[in-house]
């Protein structure tokens, strides 16, 4: 992949990739990052979108990975997290009223970035970013040739009880306290990295610490818990995601990969929802493999990158010329 070809630095923006702000239709800021994509004609257009807490640097290299292979790229921060503004009462708190906020601003971010950008359009997220971008295609606020879903977060890591039990356990918190307190513990220091946290997302020890490099040097990427009223949220989108007939109408070619061992998201949830969507094929990982994929050990991310390419190869061709 990237290091097996040319050396290339997680710790810097490449010259070639630019930053710049996006506005949502009520002036709110999102932060974007655009790489052009190597030779002549572009191979296509990827949308990126990161998981909850996330920022695109900690994807830089995947997005530089699809540049050189001809791929136009843009990132994008969601709204209220790393670099595009806050929404609840704190700087680490991940904060929403609602996830229609989130899916308003990826129908506006489609519509202007597919009307600035050369097809086929690809659809790639990560976790929480995965479960908006299929939800944003079922409700067709979006129309990609082909769909990436990584770890998607359709269904969170906790008891195993109906989805309506769990939102209305996450309603009552909401009402018996402030619904943008945090709704789990950090750490004693607002901010601060969790000693457990890295054995959750990643194997690659390396690739963990370049994410911890990005945070200190730049203090706006940090977040921790999500909010209850995030979570509460969290649980009503999943709840319109699963409902009957749903997925089953979403007949974008959809490529999710997952992870048996992952902690933070239910693979059984992910498998679920594949298996009723007509066009779905599931890459599954087990021990090997933990929550950030696209961020694991060379091996496996190798493999998942070859398995998204060959995907794209035959559910987003190349246009004809």
């Amino acid at each position: 992949m990237t290091g097996a070809s040319r050396p290339f630095d997680r710790r810097a923006i490449p010259s070639h990739a630019h930053e710049s702000r996006w506005r949502a239709a009520d002036g709110h800021a999102i932060r974007r990052i655009d790489w052009p994509g190597e030779g002549t004609p572009p191979r296509g257009s990827i949308l990126f979108l990161p998981g909850r807490g996330d920022n695109y640097e900690k994807y830089l290299e995947t997005c530089e990975d699809w540049h050189r292979a001809g791929w136009r790229v843009t990132a994008a921060d969601w709204r209220g997290q790393a670099g595009s503004g806050r929404l609840g009462t704190d700087a680490t708190t991940g904060h929403i009223g609602d996830f229609g906020v989130w899916l308003d601003d990826i129908a506006a971010l489609w519509r202007d970035w597919r009307a600035e950008t050369s097809g086929p359009h690809v659809l790639a997220a990560h976790s929480m970013g995965g479960h908006l971008a299929l939800r944003a295609t079922a409700e067709r606020r979006v129309d990609p040739q082909a769909l990436v879903l990584v770890a998607p977060m359709l269904g969170m890591a906790g008891p195993p009880l109906p989805l309506a039990l769990l939102q209305g356990v996450a309603g009552a918190m909401t009402r018996i306290g402030h619904p943008a307190r945090p709704a789990w513990k950090w750490s004693e220091k607002p901010g601060e990295i969790p000693a457990m946290r890295e054995a959750l997302l990643t194997h690659d020890k390396d690739r963990y610490a370049d994410e911890l490099w990005w945070r200190e040097h730049r203090p706006e990427l940090v977040m921790g818990p999500g909010s209850w009223g995030w979570v509460e949220r969290a649980y009503a989108s999943s709840r319109a995601l699963f409902t009957p007939g749903v997925l089953e109408h979403v007949v974008t070619p959809t490529l999710m990969i997952a992870t048996t061992a992952d902690r933070l998201v239910k693979f059984a949830a992910i498998a679920r929802a594949c298996a009723r969507m007509p066009h779905c094929e599931l890459m599954r990982f087990g021990d090997e493999a933990r929550h950030e994929i696209l961020r694991e050990v060379d091996p496996v991310r190798d493999r998942a990158m070859a398995a998204i390419a060959r995907f794209l190869d035959t559910a987003a061709p190349p246009a004809k010329q």
